[in-house]
């Protein structure tokens, strides 16, 4: 009994001896103190971290090998359909470089022209207006259609009609009928002063010192025009009074002799 319970134990201990021989050391462990099982164990345990990193190389330079073929048939079909769209719309790649150069140059002159502050825009609406008709020359252009150039003609387009400004009139000196047509209605209606003949009650009322009827103005008045706005409440009430004169003087002129119609 007692030579079997001896050979257990020895089992024991052999068997622990054998697993601790298995178990790695502490990574905090200098090499240098190592033993030889588990300098060993360290070595294999590097060696299977390397193979693993191999592996994992391999297959991501096998990934990007394929990536990459997959990115050149990609960039050969965008060429492939960039060409056919070329040959639909008819130009060439020397066609596409001139209207980039063309569209850059508009691009620069907005730019430009976007620093100015609003009384320095006023001078050069020339400037912005030979603008808006190079960039409706380029939008004519079949190549204005292409994903490259479509979006920045539209912010152009939208860019331009924000530099256009008003010059501001206060004065207009009246011109003959035979030669400018000039009256109320018609100066009313010019672009530069109301662009509306319905506001000529505005001249009317801002030159009471100078206009007693709103049908008579004579060639070479210096007339006063008053901001662009609505009418105010003075301007409508003079303008119904001058309606009413007018419908009853030629209910006058129309009474015949006698009194009888």
């Amino acid at each position: 009994m007692k030579n079997l319970i001896y050979l257990l134990l020895m089992f024991v201990i052999s068997a622990n001896v054998i697993l601790a021989d298995d178990i790695p050391a502490p990574d905090s462990k200098p090499d240098a103190e190592l033993t030889k099982k588990e300098a060993e164990i360290r070595i294999n345990q590097f060696l299977a971290k390397v193979k693993s990193l191999e592996d994992q190389l391999n297959s991501l330079n096998a990934r990007h090998t394929e990536l990459k073929s997959d990115l050149e048939n990609t960039n050969k079909a965008i060429k492939d359909c960039q060409d056919e769209i070329l040959r639909l719309i008819g130009a060439t790649d020397a066609d596409l470089a001139a209207f980039r150069q063309k569209l850059g140059v508009i691009e620069a002159k907005v730019r430009e022209l976007q620093r100015l502050a609003d009384a320095q825009l006023v001078e050069r609406q020339d400037d912005v207006k030979k603008l808006e008709a190079d960039l409706n020359e380029l939008r004519a252009n079949k190549i204005s259609i292409l994903p490259e150039f479509y979006p920045k003609i539209i912010q152009l387009a939208k860019d331009i009609r924000g530099l256009y400004r008003e010059k501001k009139i206060t004065t207009y000196t009246v011109g003959t009928w035979a030669e400018n047509k000039d009256c109320l209605w018609n100066i009313a209606g010019k672009i530069e002063i109301y662009a509306d003949p319905f506001m000529w009650p505005k001249i009317w009322q801002g030159n009471t010192d100078q206009i007693r009827n709103p049908d008579i103005i004579f060639p070479g008045q210096v007339l006063q025009i008053p901001e662009k706005g609505a009418k105010t409440p003075d301007e409508i009430k003079a303008e119904r009074r001058y309606w009413r004169n007018k419908k009853a003087a030629q209910q006058e002129s129309e009474v015949k002799p006698g009194g009888s119609n």
